[in-house]
């Protein structure tokens, strides 16, 4: 079916309908670069060495709840093409700040700091965007959950080989590899 300028095809919605997200709690991220171009640094041997813009990316993670009180962080990797963090949103934040927000605002500030980094470090380039529109999301509903997302996040450069995000990677692993 061809499609019409005036009709663009839907997209599937990635959050949960009727679902607050300015609810306090913990959320589970993954953001990924625009055509998941590797910009951030290598996986060698199943360790991240980070580029400036990798460790941009990492201090600018690091400086969220310094910048928006309400606004927690725990774990987090810079892989080399996306993100993956746990951020807690604690009560109502003062200015009223919901998950999107908060991602839209990491998003806005890396890639500000990043098109800096192309003009006066001379960092690669990217194409129209340095992010994908969309990211994935989910919200962290017990302990178990919370300890599984943990791990992973901090396993994520071991299985880079395997990642689905890897341009390279050898047999992409099953799409949900922390049994959520």
């Amino acid at each position: 079916m061809e499609e019409h300028p005036k009709n663009p095809p839907r997209r599937r919605a990635l959050r949960l309908r009727r679902y607050d997200y300015s609810r306090t709690g913990a959320y589970f991220v993954t953001i990924c670069t625009q055509n998941r171009v590797c910009l951030f640094g290598k996986v060698t041997d199943g360790t991240m060495a980070l580029t400036d813009a990798g460790h941009m990316v990492q201090s600018t993670w690091a400086q969220m709840p310094k910048f928006y009180p309400g606004v927690d962080i725990d774990e987090f990797v810079v892989m080399p093409n996306h993100i993956h963090g746990i951020i807690i949103l604690e009560g109502t934040t003062p200015t009223g700040l919901s998950l999107p927000d908060v991602v839209q605002r990491l998003k806005t500030l890396t890639t500000k700091r990043y098109i800096d980094g192309v003009g006066n470090a001379e960092w690669p380039r990217f194409s129209k965007r340095l992010w994908q529109r969309t990211y994935f999301e989910h919200v962290i509903r017990n302990p178990e959950s919370l300890d599984r997302i943990r791990r992973y996040i901090l396993e994520n450069p071991g299985r880079w080989t395997v990642d689905p995000d890897n341009p390279e990677a050898q047999a992409p692993e099953r799409e949900d590899p922390w049994g959520l």
